[in-house]
C-alpha cells in the first residue's frame, strides 16, 4: 500500500529495504581543474594550467550512486571497455555501495566525458564514445533476466550510447513480473519505450517528441496523448525552473520548483529518476516520490558536476517545507 511522506525517519527505513535495478549507458566523468592566466599565442583560446583532477560515475552509474547515497540496495548492469576507465568506474561504484555487473567489451573504449574547468567555469568538454557490440549486449540481457526477480523496481537510463538495444524486451520482462519500470528517455522515437510504467523526459526532450506547447493546457493535452499512445501509467516532465509535472490517467499534477541557487544542472535528471525509483520501491505514492525527487534535484544543481543529495541534506530540505 502506498505511503504518504510524513516523517523522514519513516522514509529512511523504507528506503533501506528498497531494491533498485538500474540498466543503461554508463560513463566516466572526468574533471580537470586549473587556473587561467593567459591566452594561447597559438590560437585565441585560454591556457589552463591543471592543478587537480576528479573522477565521478556518470550516466546510468550516476543514477545508481544517487539511489545508493540515500540508502537503497542498488545493482547496476551495463557495458564498459576493457580499459583503465572501465576499471576506474567499477572502483568508484564499489566505493559508493553500488553492486555492479559491468560487461567488458574489448572492442570499444569506456565512454568518458572530460570537462576542463577554469575559474569555476566549464571551458571545454571532450567526449570519447563508441557503441558496444551485439554479443556483449546479449550477455547483458541474459544477466538482466537472471536477476530481475530480486528487485522491486527497474530503471532504464538511456543516454543514446547503444547500451539499451534490448529495451523493449527488458520492459516486457519487467511487466510480466509486475515490476515497475521507469525510463529516462533519449531521442525522438519513444515507441521503443511502449508499456513502461513511467517516462521522465526533461522539458527539451519532451518538446523534441511532442512539439512546442502554447500554455499549460496545451502541455497537458500533448502529455496525455503521448502517455496514452505509449500505454504508460505515468509521464513526468521535468521543467527546470518551472518544476515537475505528472500526468496519469486520473490526474495532471504539478510540483513547483524549490527556490535555490543553480550552479550546475549536470546529472540532475539522473538524480530525479534515481530518487523517484527508490521512493516507488519503498511504497511511496507518486506525489510523495515527486516531492522528494524535486528536493533532491534542487540540492544537486547547487553543486559542481554530477553529484548526489545525501540523506542529511534531503532531511534538512524536506524539513524546511510543509
Amino acid at each position: 500500500m502506498a505511503m504518504a511522506l510524513h516523517k523522514f525517519s519513516h522514509f529512511r527505513e523504507a528506503v533501506s529495504r528498497a531494491r533498485v535495478l538500474i540498466v543503461g549507458d554508463v560513463m566516466l566523468d572526468r574533471y580537470w581543474f586549473g587556473e587561467v592566466e593567459r591566452i594561447s599565442p597559438e590560437a585565441p583560446v585560454p591556457v589552463v594550467k591543471i592543478a587537480r583532477s576528479e573522477e565521478r560515475p556518470g550516466g546510468a552509474a550516476n543514477v545508481a550512486r544517487n539511489a545508493a547515497a540515500l540508502g537503497a540496495q542498488v545493482m547496476l548492469i551495463s557495458v564498459v571497455g576493457d580499459d583503465e576507465a572501465g576499471r576506474a568506474l567499477e572502483r568508484l561504484l564499489s566505493a559508493e555501495r553500488v553492486r555492479s555487473s559491468l560487461h567488458r567489451d574489448a572492442a570499444v573504449p569506456t565512454t568518458v566525458k572530460l570537462r576542463v574547468i577554469g575559474r569555476q567555469q566549464q571551458l571545454l568538454r571532450v567526449d570519447f564514445e563508441t557503441q558496444p557490440s551485439h554479443e556483449v549486449l546479449g550477455t547483458k540481457l541474459a544477466d538482466y533476466e537472471n536477476v530481475l526477480q530480486h528487485f522491486d523496481v527497474v530503471v532504464l537510463s538511456d543516454y543514446g550510447k547503444g547500451g539499451l538495444a534490448h529495451i523493449a524486451r527488458m520492459i516486457e520482462l519487467a511487466n510480466a513480473r509486475g515490476t515497475p519500470v521507469l525510463v529516462d528517455p533519449k531521442g525522438d522515437d519513444y515507441a521503443r519505450y511502449r508499456g513502461a510504467t513511467m517516462l521522465t523526459p526533461n522539458r527539451a526532450e519532451f518538446r523534441e517528441v511532442a512539439g512546442r506547447w502554447k500554455d499549460d493546457a496545451d502541455l497537458e493535452r500533448r502529455a496525455q496523448a503521448l502517455r496514452a499512445e505509449l500505454d504508460l501509467e505515468g509521464l513526468i516532465v521535468t521543467r527546470s525552473e518551472e518544476g515537475m509535472s505528472l500526468f496519469t490517467a486520473k490526474e495532471s499534477w504539478h510540483e513547483p520548483t524549490r527556490a535555490r541557487e543553480v550552479y550546475d544542472v549536470s546529472g540532475a535528471g539522473d538524480t530525479v529518476i534515481g530518487v523517484l525509483a527508490l521512493m516507488v520501491a519503498a511504497g511511496a505514492d507518486l506525489h510523495a516520490a515527486m516531492r522528494v525527487a524535486n528536493h533532491a534535484a534542487g540540492i544537486v544543481v547547487g553543486k559542481l558536476g554530477t553529484a548526489v543529495a545525501t540523506r542529511e541534506e534531503l532531511a534538512e530540505s524536506l524539513g524546511r517545507t510543509p
